[in-house]
């Protein structure tokens, strides 16, 4: 009743019975996904613009865009007096060089939200997106 140090043999053939069903997983996920994308994606298009057929879901849109337009609008004029406020009581020229990138980055983001809707509707109209026909995204 000796214990031998040698490895057994199901214990040997165990990493090559592992690494054979780890490989069949992912060869598995991968097929139930392209065959559920198949059949689960082809009623989603067949619908022909659905957002455009819908009662008032184009002007919720427009109303939604329209709020976050704004509320980034006042965010950046919150954040830009703040920092400017701050800059004031600042000592050290790295602190100061920090507000002036995070009020340049906070610019940024607003231009980018500002420009995104107009831009949208002129792109998607010339592309001939169902969005761009029945939702105009221009802030103003």
């Amino acid at each position: 009743m000796s214990q031998d140090n040698t490895p057994s043999e199901t214990a040997s053939n165990r990493p090559d019975s592992q690494s054979t069903a780890s490989s069949r997983l992912p060869r598995q996920a991968v097929f139930i996904v392209v065959v559920l994308s198949l059949f689960a994606v082809e009623p989603a298009a067949a619908q022909t613009n659905a957002v455009c057929s819908a009662d008032n879901l184009p002007s919720m849109i427009e109303g939604f865009f329209q709020l976050t337009t704004a509320l980034g609008i006042v965010g950046l004029a919150v954040v830009w007096q703040a920092d400017s406020l701050i800059e004031m009581f600042t000592i050290t020229p790295e602190q100061k060089k920090g507000l002036k990138r995070h009020k340049r980055s906070a610019m940024k983001s607003a231009v980018v939200l500002v420009a995104l809707g107009p831009l949208y509707t002129v792109a998607g109209s010339m592309m001939n997106l169902p969005l761009a026909q029945c939702v105009d995204l221009a802030p103003w």
